[in-house]
C-alpha cells in the first residue's frame, strides 16, 4: 500500500487481471500497480467496497455491511495513513451485550481496541484508495474464464442471461478477489480446478440478513436518542446478532437510524424468504431489545449471502504459480476488514516479485 516504499517487481511488467472491488480486491490491485504493473478490475456492482457498502436515504445513509474496523496489523495502520482524516474512531468502542429481552449482560470491549469508521460512510475507504486505479470497470460481472496457453481470457456479461459473454481482454496473471463459493462458481463454470479449489470448499461463509431502519420523528439534537442510550450492541435474541445507531457515527447525518443485523443461524434458515417477511420479524426482534416500538418512517431488508466467514481458510491467500491463478479475501484469515486488507496485500506481494 502507499505507505510503504514501491515493491520493485523481478521481472518484466505483467498485466493483471483482478475480479472484485471489494477491500481486498483494490488493496492487491493498489500493491500491483505501485509495483510497476498493469492490473484491469473487475466488479459487478456499480461501485467498489464490496461489504463496506453504504445504502444512502432521505435520512441519511446506512453502513449496509461492514459496521466498523478495527487496526492491528502495523501495515494496515500506515495505510490508513495515506487517507488522513477519513477515519475516525466512533464511540461504540464501548459495545453492549445484550440477552434475549434487551438486557445488558457486558459492557466490555477488547481492552484499549478502538472501533474505527470512515466517514461520510463506511465505503469512502475503499473509494479513496480505488481512485488512482486506471482500469477500474465497475458494473461488469464477470462470467466465464479461459486459459489459453500462457495467458488469460475474460468475459463479461451482457444482457440479462449470464451466457451473453462479451470478451474483456487477455492476462498474464488472473487474481479472483470474491468470496469464497462465488470463485468457486466461476471456477467451475469456467471448467477449471486449480490446485487450491478443495482447500476453498472448505470455506464456510454464513449469510446475513440487515434490516435499516430510520425514524424521521427523532432528530438530534433536538431529540437526543430514541430507546437506549447505548449506541452499539451485541445481541443473544435468536434473530439479532448485531444493533447499531446509525446517526450516533461521526460525519453521519442527524435523524435517528439503526443497522440491525440477523444472526447467521437465523439468516441461513430465513435464506429464502422474501425481504417484507424478513423486515416484520426483525423489526419485531429489534422492538424486544431496544424498547423502541415507534413505526419507522423508511425499512429496507437486504440480503447478504456470504456474510461472515465460520470457517476460515486458514491462510492468508492461494496462489498457483503454473497457472498464474490465485484468490484473496477476508474468509482467508476470518471476516474482518483488516483481514481483507492483509490477504489482498499478501497476494500480491506474493505475485509481483
Amino acid at each position: 500500500m502507499p505507505a510503504q516504499a514501491p515493491v520493485q517487481p523481478r521481472r518484466k511488467p505483467q498485466h493483471y487481471a483482478v475480479v472484485g472491488a471489494g477491500i481486498a480486491g483494490i488493496v492487491c490491485a493498489r500493491t500491483l500497480a505501485q509495483a510497476g504493473h498493469r492490473v484491469s478490475v473487475f466488479e459487478q456492482a456499480a461501485r467498489v467496497g464490496g461489504r463496506t457498502l453504504t445504502l444512502q436515504s432521505p435520512a441519511g445513509g446506512f453502513d449496509a455491511g461492514a459496521q466498523y474496523f478495527t487496526v492491528r496489523d502495523e501495515r494496515f495502520a500506515r495505510a490508513l495513513q495515506t487517507v488522513p482524516g477519513l477515519c475516525r474512531p466512533w464511540s461504540a468502542s464501548t459495545v453492549r451485550v445484550l440477552d434475549g429481552a434487551g438486557r445488558v449482560v457486558s459492557a466490555a470491549p477488547p481492552p484499549g481496541e478502538a472501533h474505527w469508521v470512515a466517514q461520510p460512510g463506511m465505503d469512502a475507504l475503499a473509494a479513496a484508495w480505488a481512485e488512482p486505479l486506471a482500469q477500474l470497470h465497475t458494473g461488469r460481472q464477470v462470467g466465464r474464464l479461459k486459459r489459453l496457453g500462457a495467458r488469460w481470457r475474460l468475459q463479461t456479461v451482457t444482457g440479462p442471461d449470464a451466457q451473453d459473454l462479451q470478451d474483456a481482454g487477455s492476462f498474464d496473471a488472473l487474481l479472483l478477489a470474491l468470496p469464497a463459493p462465488e470463485a468457486l462458481t466461476l471456477l467451475r463454470a469456467s471448467g477449471l480446478r486449480p490446485a487450491w479449489a478443495p482447500a476453498l470448499a472448505q470455506v464456510r461463509m454464513a449469510p446475513c440478513w440487515t434490516l435499516m431502519l430510520s425514524f424521521a420523528q427523532a432528530v438530534r439534537p433536538g431529540l437526543t436518542t430514541l430507546g437506549p442510550q447505548w449506541n452499539a450492541a451485541r445481541s443473544t435474541h435468536h434473530r439479532v446478532a448485531w444493533l447499531a445507531r446509525e446517526s450516533s457515527k461521526p460525519a453521519r447525518a442527524q435523524v435517528e437510524r439503526w443497522t440491525v443485523q440477523a444472526s447467521p443461524a437465523w439468516s441461513e434458515e430465513h435464506r429464502m424468504d422474501g425481504a417484507q417477511r424478513v423486515q416484520d420479524k426483525l423489526l419485531k426482534a429489534f422492538a424486544e431489545i431496544t424498547g423502541i416500538r415507534a413505526t419507522p418512517s423508511a425499512a429496507r431488508a437486504l440480503l447478504w449471502p456470504h456474510a461472515q466467514t465460520q470457517v476460515a481458510l486458514g491462510q492468508s491467500f492461494v496462489w498457483d504459480k503454473a497457472l498464474h491463478l490465485g484468490a484473496c479475501g477476508d474468509w482467508c484469515l476470518g471476516h474482518r476488514l483488516e483481514d481483507a486488507f492483509v490477504s489482498g496485500l499478501e497476494l500480491a506481494l506474493a505475485v509481483a516479485t
